[in-house]
């Protein structure tokens, strides 16, 4: 019930913020957003009708699709989702009067980046305010087509209706919106603070092994492994650190063993002791 709650209050949260980039950012020179709320402001544009209605009644076909394919759960916060989000757009409609960024560009820059927050805030909890998102999860159930690529096809049509209606320049300056809105998204979702996890092979691990703890303080996962060409067994380190650890970790890899080999990635984002874990140091 807890973590209903919490989610339910983030999804409210990122719906506000989406809402409000919007009618702050996006209404006032004349830009769209991807989806179903760039035909909603092409329509609003065009006949005056208000944006959050119109996402309202558009996504009432496809909750209706989500309820028969995807069931009853998923639908309930796919609802509730819209609603808030509906209601925040018309809510905040008052700033599209303040012209908060008299510059086209610099509001297509923050109106993006705006967005994508709040977009990123309702992910992260699993949320959904409706849309094209009900639409992935439908092709994600049945077929195997790339979201992506159907997602990009759509926003591709509301781009050229753009064009038609208000000059490439304009529908150029939503395409840059869109990207950074999607862009900041997927951070929001990941998180911020990257970490590497870098993967060590060696036959000197114990003397590596003493140096991470002792000059890098994190712990090291041994893993057991043969070389494929001499079949000779071996050790392979894995360890995560932080972006600032990194040299350090590479210098005393060296030092300890020149001929070792290390393989460094991304970790999008690093849940446990001595990272997310109550109580414990941030590193």
């Amino acid at each position: 019930m807890r973590d209903t709650i919490n989610q339910y209050l983030w999804v409210a949260v990122g719906c506000l913020v989406a809402g409000f980039s919007i009618n702050a950012f996006l209404v006032p020179h004349h830009l769209l957003s991807g989806g179903i709320s760039g035909v909603a402001i092409i329509f609003y544009f065009l006949f005056g009708l208000p944006i959050g209605i119109q996402i309202l009644v558009m996504n009432i076909p496809l909750l209706y699709a989500a309820y028969r394919v995807l069931g009853k759960e998923y639908t309930i916060g796919t609802v509730y989702g819209t609603i808030i989000f509906s209601l925040t757009v018309d809510a905040t409609k008052f700033v599209s009067q303040l012209t908060l960024i008299d510059d086209p560009i610099i509001s297509a820059i923050t109106g993006g980046v705006v967005s994508g927050i709040g977009s990123g805030l309702i992910f992260r909890v699993n949320g959904s305010a409706g849309g094209l998102d009900i639409v992935a999860a439908i092709i994600k159930k049945f077929y195997s087509l790339n979201f992506g690529i159907v997602g990009f096809a759509i926003n591709c049509i509301i781009m050229v209706a753009a064009a038609a209606l208000f000059g490439l320049k304009l529908a150029m300056l939503t395409l840059i919106s869109m990207f950074i809105a999607a862009t900041l998204t997927d951070k929001v979702v990941e998180g911020f603070n990257r970490r590497k996890t870098v993967f060590i092979v060696s036959y000197n691990t114990d003397k590596i092994v003493d140096s991470i703890f002792k000059e890098v303080g994190r712990g090291v996962t041994i893993l057991n492994g043969q070389g494929a060409y001499t079949r000779q067994d071996k050790q392979v380190l894995f360890v995560v650190v932080t972006l600032t650890q990194i040299a350090k970790l590479k210098q005393l890899v060296t030092e300890a063993d020149p001929r070792a080999f290390m393989i460094v990635h991304d970790a999008a984002e690093v849940m446990g002791r001595g990272f997310t874990m109550p109580g414990v140091r941030q590193l």
